[in-house]
C-alpha cells in the first residue's frame, strides 16, 4: 500500500503509461535516453512518472513513427503542449502527415496497377525489365513505359549511363523539353525558325549525352521512339513531339551538312 501512495495522483508509473499506450517499457526508456519523451517527475523512490501530457506527446511520436519518419526527424517535429493551440496545432500537423501518406499509398496502388499492365503486355519472362520497371515506378518515372521497348543492352547501356539521381535529372531536362517543344507546335511555330531550332539543338544535344556518342544506338532509338498508338499521357505528349520534331530535325541536319540517322541506316 506504501508504495501505491508513494505516486502522486495525476501521475502514471512507466509501467502504466506503457500498458495504457500500448507500447513497452523498454521503448519509453529509449525515447527517455533518446531525449524524446522524458518523464515529467520522478517519486521518492526514484520512479520515472509520466502525465497525461506525456501521453499526449507519446502519441505524436508514435503517429510520426508509423508514417515512417525517423526518430531524429521526429525529434524536430515535435510540438510543445503548453496551450490548446499548440495541441490543435500538432493535430493538424499529424493529419496532414497522414493524408500525404495516403497520397502516397494511392501513388503506390496505382502503380503496382500499372506494373501489373506492363507486364501483362510485354508476355515474356524479363525480371531484369520488371526491376527497371519497379525502380521507374517508385522514382514516380511517368516514362517507365519506355522500359519496356527497350532491348537488354540498351537496358545494360542505361544503368551503367545513368545511377538514379543523375537518371532522375536527365528524364527532368528531357521532359521540360518535350513540353517546351509540345509548345511551339501549339504555336504553330515554323521548323526553320530560329526558336525551333534552338530547341532541337538542345534536343539533339540530349540524345548525344543519352548514348553518350554511339551513333550505333540511333536506329534503336528511332525504333524505340516510333509510337503508332499512345497508351498513356506520356506516350501522348511523345507522339506529339515525335510529329514536330521530324521536320525541324531535317532542316536541323541539312544545316549542319549530315543526318546521323540517315548514316547509320546505311
Amino acid at each position: 500500500m506504501a508504495k501505491h501512495r508513494a505516486i502522486p495522483e495525476g501521475f502514471l508509473t512507466v509501467g502504466e503509461a506503457a500498458k495504457k499506450m500500448g507500447v513497452t517499457v523498454r521503448t519509453l526508456q529509449y525515447y527517455d535516453k533518446e531525449g524524446l519523451l522524458s518523464p515529467s517527475a520522478e517519486s521518492e523512490g526514484g520512479r520515472r512518472l509520466y502525465t497525461d501530457r506525456d501521453l499526449v506527446t507519446l502519441h505524436q511520436i508514435l503517429s510520426l513513427k508509423s508514417l515512417g519518419f525517423s526518430l531524429h526527424d521526429i525529434k524536430q517535429r515535435l510540438i510543445a503542449l503548453e496551450t490548446p493551440a499548440d495541441v490543435a496545432t500538432a493535430l493538424s500537423e499529424q493529419a496532414e502527415d497522414i493524408r500525404q501518406k495516403i497520397e502516397q499509398l494511392k501513388t503506390s496502388l496505382t502503380a503496382i496497377e500499372q506494373l501489373k499492365t506492363e507486364v501483362l503486355q510485354m508476355q515474356t519472362v524479363s525480371f531484369k525489365k520488371y526491376a527497371d520497371i519497379i525502380v521507374n515506378l517508385q522514382m514516380k518515372n511517368d516514362s517507365y513505359s519506355l522500359i519496356k521497348r527497350f532491348d537488354d543492352d540498351t537496358l545494360d547501356h542505361i544503368r551503367s549511363q545513368f545511377d538514379k539521381e543523375s537518371g532522375l535529372d536527365f528524364m527532368d531536362r528531357f521532359n521540360r523539353l518535350s513540353d517546351k517543344i509540345v509548345q511551339l507546335q501549339r504555336e504553330n511555330v515554323s521548323p526553320e525558325s530560329e526558336k525551333c531550332q534552338q530547341v532541337v539543338n538542345e534536343y539533339w544535344n540530349l540524345i548525344m549525352e543519352f548514348t553518350n556518342g554511339d551513333m550505333g544506338m540511333l536506329p534503336k532509338l528511332m525504333e524505340f521512339g516510333n509510337i503508332d498508338t499512345a497508351t498513356n499521357a506520356w506516350e501522348e505528349r511523345q507522339k506529339i513531339v515525335n510529329e514536330y520534331l521530324e521536320p525541324a530535325l531535317q532542316v536541323y541536319f541539312s544545316k549542319l551538312g549530315t543526318n546521323p540517322f540517315e548514316e547509320e541506316k546505311q
